[in-house]
């Protein structure tokens, strides 16, 4: 998630490349990706991995992460941003089990292989039951 479409559109581009054959969904708001993880909420996910910009309009990343956490505990959290404050980040630790922050710009290598290292240690949703 993101609201700027540049990002998305790159974002789009690397992990499609990296991240063949995975179901990858982008929004520009907060509100926006809730909508859609509500639309699998009734299908088997697998592994869940949500990466967002922390300074949004309408609803921050950490605000977005802490709901994201309610309803799916082990998805795998990533803000991935330019500018964040320390308290958004304590917050995402504490409440929404953030895995990694990774600053903008980021290294495209080093964030596929962020990810990787987090789906190989993530639960798979649907063995929670």
């Amino acid at each position: 998630m993101d609201d700027e479409k540049a990002v998305l559109d790159t974002l789009r581009a690397m992990l499609r490349r990296a991240f063949n054959g995975y179901i990858l969904e982008f929004a520009e708001s907060g509100e926006e990706a809730l909508e859609l993880l509500d639309e699998y909420k009734a299908e088997p996910i697998g592994k869940l991995v949500v990466i967002t910009d922390w300074l949004m309009p309408g609803m921050k990343g950490d605000e977005f992460l802490v709901q994201v956490h309610q309803k799916y505990p082990s998805a795998l959290k990533i803000i991935l941003s330019g500018l964040i404050d320390q308290s958004g980040i304590q917050r995402a630790k504490e409440e929404a089990d953030l895995f990694d922050v990774v600053s903008k710009p980021w290294d495209a290598e080093a964030l596929i292989d962020l990810i990787k290292k987090g789906i190989e240690e993530q639960v798979d949703l649907d063995d929670l039951g």
